[in-house]
């Protein structure tokens, strides 16, 4: 029996809501081999709103499950559970042509999953969510250049840095800043 894994489509917000009734429904029907894992695919962001940094769950794919499947060689989704899976309420249809289930490749899963894991064991640091891109107008909030204004020149996401350049004493300078230490205009 080999494992493969498969998509499907499900509204969009009720991705947990829909993992828990799926997975309610194959303890019932007695089908947890068949399906051994619902995953709902999630990444911990951090980022600034209001002054504060912020840690939270953000979802990769947004209205997707991954579904992890026990299949014999010769066929996909056993037409059982493949039927047990549409009939639950908030999902839509499997990814792939026609609506038949189109397993993702090995190396695809093997990623997600090794990413996955990572920013759970915290071997990873949380991704900084930056809003500001290259050629965005900032005020610098913080630090010995407060209200001073200038443009955005870089954006470095894993080390949380803003490079900014700012007009002092009539040269353009360029000043690497802490996020959170900037505002846009």
């Amino acid at each position: 029996m080999a494992r493969r894994w498969y998509v499907v489509r499900v509204q969009s917000g009720r991705e947990g809501t829909v993992q828990t009734s799926l997975t309610r429904r194959l303890k019932i029907a007695g089908k947890e081999e068949t399906i051994p894992r619902v995953l709902v695919p999630m990444e911990v962001v951090t980022e600034l709103k209001a002054g504060r940094k912020r840690t939270r769950k953000k979802k990769l794919f947004p209205g997707y499950v991954l579904l992890e499947v026990e299949q014999d060689e010769m066929s996909s989704v056993p037409r059982d559970v493949w039927f047990l899976v549409r009939e639950t309420a908030g999902v839509g249809d499997f990814v792939g042509p026609h609506g038949h289930p189109e397993p993702l490749a090995p190396e695809e899963v093997d990623h997600l999953l090794k990413s996955m894991e990572a920013t759970e064991d915290g071997e990873k640091a949380p991704q900084v969510k930056i809003s500001m891109k290259p050629g965005d107008a900032v005020k610098i909030k913080e630090g010995p250049l407060e209200s001073f204004e200038g443009v955005v020149d870089d954006v470095i996401p894993a080390k949380g840095i803003v490079r900014v350049t700012v007009t002092i004493f009539g040269r353009a300078t360029p000043v690497e800043l802490e996020y959170w230490q900037v505002e846009s205009v």
